[in-house]
């Protein structure tokens, strides 16, 4: 027997927030971008409502200078939508670890008023799924007090922690819309895949893997298909896992933890990805608190976490949330998966980058810039990858460090390193 539903108008729906509120929204692909436009066509009934969420994608209308008395966005990261906004001041940025941001819900540090999420259709016994993005959203849901939920008929059904029963909801509003999309693999170019051939020889057969977000991490993963039997525990998903998963490359057999599923917290790619998705019990969507927890992670043997950066200086101090004081990004889930995978036995932390941005601005470099934020420490710095080689940093001494990475450095850089390194060390 079906649950009968009843929806109600966006307006109506909205109306459960009150001045002065916390409100959560779901975001990456599932950012509920006709909620957000409702909320900006009236702004006038809101005052001081604080918005929180992590990644946004499209536009959120909230943004724009008109609507600071009605809206204060806190972010827990730093995506494009709102990266202006940040760096301007008319709003803010909540540095923490990916795998932190639910204990903020739970402990009250946040507590949320009202959870905007967007879930695919119920089922005949009243659930409906948060689809591909769980991530943060579970803890929210969890916790607040009030929850609004966008029913889109475009939300794939997901495995794991995503489910969620109708009569949890306060309100449920319809909208036909499509998720977000990527394509980090369009923007793969030959730097991209030197560095994802020199990742590649780094990952044995039963490794488990980690992926960042963009085109380094979608190089590696199309590097990969004379490799065997891998694993997938990760925060997120893109479209290369297609090709692997279909191929028997990725099979999750020699996981120890949930072996024989794909982990993640959630995905961003293409509607052929969402779709693959769908209902698809080889994939499983967990809390970013445990996907992330270290912990777990290192649970896992021959763990391989393969991030990006910003720029490395040549002690192996990483930044990768920010230009300067231009803040760029955010922690995110980075640290999380370089202690799990440090922590694995035979696992690998890798930072991969290229040794200059396209404007020809080196990113091996003897000092991070003036107010550039550490995301890793030196410590935590095993093998750094540019489309020159490897360095592996761990155990070595910071003169032993500052020659491995001069060594992967862009050659037109290398003189200007080597003076860098002199000149504090007294040696190269």
């Amino acid at each position: 027997m079906r649950i009968p539903i009843t929806y109600t108008t966006p307006e109506q729906a909205l109306s459960l927030i009150k001045s002065g509120d916390r409100v959560f929204l779901h975001g990456s692909a599932q950012t509920p971008t006709n909620i957000f436009k409702h909320l900006a066509d009236n702004f006038e009934k809101f005052n001081d409502v604080e918005l929180v969420f992590i990644t946004v994608l499209g536009d959120i209308y909230v943004n724009k200078p008109e609507y600071e008395k009605s809206f204060k966005i806190n972010s827990l990261f730093v995506s494009e939508p709102i990266r202006k906004s940040v760096n301007e001041g008319r709003a803010d940025y909540v540095p923490i670890f990916l795998s932190e941001i639910p204990e903020l819900f739970k402990r009250n540090v946040l507590p949320i008023d009202v959870a905007i999420i967007q879930v695919s259709p119920p089922d005949k016994h009243g659930y409906c799924s948060m689809g591909v993005s769980v991530d943060i959203a579970r803890a929210a849901v969890n916790t607040a007090k009030k929850v609004i939920a966008q029913v889109n008929p475009n939300v794939p059904r997901t495995h794991g922690d995503g489910l969620i029963h109708t009569k949890r909801f306060d309100a449920m509003i319809y909208c036909e819309q499509p998720l977000h999309e990527a394509n980090y693999g369009s923007k793969v170019g030959p730097e991209d895949i030197k560095i994802g051939e020199f990742v590649a020889e780094l990952i044995e057969d039963r490794s488990t893997l980690q992926m960042g977000i963009g085109a380094i991490p979608d190089a590696v993963l199309n590097c990969l298909t004379n490799h065997k039997d891998l694993g997938i525990h990760t925060e997120m998903l893109s479209n290369g896992i297609i090709n692997l998963f279909d191929n028997d490359i990725v099979t999750n057999k020699y996981k120890a933890i949930h072996p024989n599923k794909i982990v993640t917290g959630f995905a961003v790619g293409s509607r052929a990805l969402y779709d693959y998705i769908d209902d698809n019990p080889a994939f499983t969507f967990l809390d970013i608190g445990y996907v992330n927890d270290p912990h777990v992670i290192k649970r896992n043997p021959r763990v391989v976490a393969i991030n990006s950066a910003v720029e490395v200086d040549l002690t192996g101090q990483i930044c990768s949330d920010s230009i300067g004081t231009f803040q760029f990004s955010g922690v995110g889930g980075q640290m999380d998966f370089l202690r799990g995978a440090a922590l694995s036995e035979g696992g690998k932390p890798i930072i991969a980058l290229p040794s200059r941005t396209n404007k020809g601005i080196p990113r091996i470099v003897p000092y991070l810039k003036q107010g550039a934020g550490v995301v890793a420490t030196r410590a935590h710095a095993h093998y750094i990858v540019t489309e020159y080689g490897v360095a592996y940093l761990y155990g070595k001494n910071l003169r032993q460090r500052a020659k491995a990475l001069i060594n992967i450095a862009h050659p037109d850089d290398r003189e200007a390193l080597e003076k860098a390194c002199f000149e504090r060390f007294q040696v190269f």
